[in-house]
């Protein structure tokens, strides 16, 4: 049994690792740290907290795995330094802290195309967080980087909205590595991955990720 921790759970991708892994036999606790508390369920340990100010004596951080979800847009954070600090230094600091506390396994949301050399900004700062993550020594490491993101979210993303209805409008002319992929498919590969513990750092592109018969397009 283990006992797991999720950052971002009240995203898009978070809210469907929450729902699997609440519902898994092989998870007994799942921690999922917020802004906002999240409504109470059986196995949940939600801790309400500033990003900004981790408490880094909680006892909560004594965790087997983590799986981070957490992301936004440069739209939605208001500049880039905001954007990165969502992106790149919340993980990092979560990351940092169960690791700390015992943790050996760690699953990120990231994105196709992620590159720490890349000219774009959005693809440089995943790339950047891949990279350092894989510097705090975690014994698993996965990165999932899918394409556009299929699914309802909470907020308005008036260009990713655009990217899902074009590519689904072409989805057999367009390779599989840049299709929609269903959140719940990200969700079941990242629980997956976190509770696999595959030794060393696992990449696992667009195309790889396991189709989901509830979420398949």
């Amino acid at each position: 049994m283990s006992k797991l921790m999720l950052i971002g759970a009240s995203g898009l991708v978070g809210q469907e690792v929450l729902h699997l892994a609440l519902a898994d036999p092989r998870v007994n606790l799942v921690v999922a740290p917020t802004r906002k508390a999240l409504p109470a369920r059986s196995k949940l340990e939600n801790p309400v907290i500033d990003f900004d100010q981790l408490p880094a004596d909680a006892p909560w951080w004594a965790v087997d795995a983590v799986i981070c979800t957490l992301g936004t847009t440069i739209g939605k954070a208001g500049s880039q330094e905001a954007f990165r600090k969502v992106d790149h230094t919340y993980p990092l600091a979560c990351g940092r802290l169960a690791r700390d506390r015992g943790a050996t396994a760690f699953a990120l949301n990231s994105s196709l195309g992620a590159n720490a050399d890349s000219g774009n900004f959005y693809l440089r700062t995943k790339g950047e967080v891949e990279r350092d993550l894989a510097a705090l020594g975690y014994a698993s490491l996965t990165l999932v980087r899918p394409s556009v993101i299929g699914g309802e979210r909470n907020e308005s993303r008036p260009a990713e909205t655009l990217s899902k209805v074009l590519l689904n409008l072409v989805r057999p002319l367009v390779p599989k590595r840049y299709r929609v992929v269903p959140a719940v498919a990200i969700a079941e590969t990242l629980l997956e991955s976190a509770l696999a513990a595959k030794a060393g750092t696992t990449v696992i592109e667009s195309e790889e990720i396991s189709a989901s018969t509830r979420g398949a397009l």
